[in-house]
């Protein structure tokens, strides 16, 4: 089918699907879960063989796939994510002011990328498809090759939820298909809106660009690359050492580091309770047996890279596990000094996969160096005690400018679905830090503020009529109301 047809029929669905309820369109989401959970079985059977991830894993994922549409569902009928704003008319004002109402309202047709390493939960029926659908955008859903299947089968599921709730046909549609030319065509259409993405630097990028060279740019939230850097204070290491060598194990090597929030860069302060966490973690690290990865594509990459990487000057191999065998991941912890990182710019680029890099800094000026050194990210982490937040508050700061999400104490590996998530960074974790793909906020992605001046009450949208016929939270003259 030709790109123009897709999204031709995109926008005339847009014009019925845009003036939906948000009882209609929650109930929508609620049967594109209950679809999809009804086809769980072969779901996950197919996403095992297209993918290689174990299956109490896509199980997981499944689940947490249906619980984000579920959300959406909720944060739609409850209805104040619109953000409504009433400033009433003050005719007796010099000079008269207007009556002025304002209120999100959905862009149009987008185009959403499926992941390779979430083949479900960032995939056809996962967040960004969610997230668009309840903010009343129609979608085009790019298929991602490495799981053709799974991804047939997700579409075929919300097929079924399309006609069950009876929305338009061409409200969610599916284009497959390797190579990146109809990837490009579809941004590049003029009917497209906004664009959904989630996967390599190069990949967002190409998309970003794509959309720049249109006669009328479109956004790209894109999610590429992030080191998400740990940085570990003395107290911390002096005092849990061994409980912390085996926690950032485990974030390192889980699900054979192919996630974006992998710790990638590991920061400390040269010294002996240094040196013991890195030997207790290069042996936890050692015994983590390889696993195979998600396509024989990114586990060339990573075979690649992780030889680049251990041949740069001044990093040396600390550990790594027994030799894998074909499609496996080869887990490995290496180290450096913080003057071969600063000079450096390859040991900065993020390595998709079980490898995390020690950088040993002989001070805090040179710790704060290397943090300022770096790129935006999705993700830092601060792992101390009391008494390091007190005594290093300024570093701390520095942390909390280089990313969306800053964590004390946990291993950034873990990205719960909720209001308050921020799954976003600075250029080149996202190309735009000010929103987020995860949590119910993804859904201002897919939106724009619309002002209604002058409109008798009968004109305007539910949200912003006087009597509040909805019910939700509204800025009326400055007060928020319900």
């Amino acid at each position: 089918m030709q790109t123009d047809e897709i999204m031709q029929r995109a926008a005339a669905a847009f014009e019925e699907y845009r003036y939906t309820t948000a009882v209609a369109r929650a109930a929508f989401l609620e049967a594109i879960a209950a679809a999809i959970e009804a086809q769980r079985e072969p779901l996950v059977a197919a996403a095992h063989a297209e993918s290689n991830l174990p299956l109490p894993r896509l199980n997981g994922e499944l689940t947490r796939t249906t619980s984000q549409l579920q959300l959406f569902a909720t944060l739609i009928k409850e209805g104040s994510w619109v953000e409504a704003v009433i400033d009433t008319a003050k005719p007796e004002a010099t000079p008269a002011k207007p009556d002025i109402r304002r209120m999100l309202l959905p862009v149009g047709p987008v185009v959403v990328f499926g992941a390779s390493n979430f083949p479900f939960a960032f995939s056809t029926a996962g967040g960004d498809t969610a997230s668009a659908l309840a903010a009343g955008a129609t979608v085009v859903i790019k298929g991602h090759p490495a799981h053709p299947r799974t991804s047939q089968l997700a579409f075929e599921a919300m097929q079924a939820a399309i006609k069950e709730s009876g929305m338009p046909v061409y409200t969610v549609q599916h284009v497959t298909g390797d190579g990146n030319a109809i990837g490009k065509e579809l941004v590049m259409h003029p009917l497209a809106t906004g664009v959904g993405f989630t996967g390599s630097f190069q990949g967002g990028k190409a998309l970003l660009d794509y959309a720049a060279q249109r006669e009328v740019p479109i956004p790209v939230f894109a999610e590429m690359s992030s080191i998400n850097p740990v940085v570990f204070y003395p107290d911390a290491l002096a005092t849990q050492s061994a409980q912390l060598a085996q926690t950032f194990a485990t974030s390192i090597t889980l699900g054979m580091g192919q996630f974006c929030t992998n710790p990638g860069i590991l920061i400390g302060l040269k010294g002996e309770t240094l040196e013991l966490f890195i030997q207790q973690l290069g042996t936890a690290i050692a015994a983590v047996a390889p696993q195979k990865m998600l396509h024989k594509g990114i586990c060339e990459a990573y075979d690649k890279g992780r030889t680049r990487m251990l041949t740069e000057p001044a990093v040396t191999l600390v550990n790594e596990s027994a030799v894998p065998a074909s499609m496996e991941a080869w887990p490995a912890l290496a180290r450096t000094t913080a003057n071969a990182f600063l000079i450096n710019p390859a040991l900065k680029e993020e390595l998709f996969g079980p490898y995390s890099l020690i950088v040993e800094c002989t001070d805090k000026a040179e710790l704060i160096a290397v943090l300022k050194s770096l790129h935006g990210q999705l993700t830092t982490t601060i792992v101390g005690t009391p008494a390091d937040t007190a005594q290093w508050k300024d570093v701390i700061t520095i942390q909390s400018t280089l990313a969306g999400r800053v964590i004390l104490n946990n291993p950034p590996t873990g990205v719960e679905v909720c209001a308050a998530m921020v799954h976003g960074g600075p250029f080149p974790a996202t190309t735009d830090q000010r929103f987020t793909s995860v949590g119910t906020s993804a859904i201002r992605r897919w939106v724009r503020p619309v002002c209604f001046q002058n409109f008798t009450d009968d004109m305007l949208p539910d949200a912003l009529k006087a009597a509040n016929p909805l019910g939700i939270w509204r800025q009326e003259d400055n007060q928020f109301v319900r």
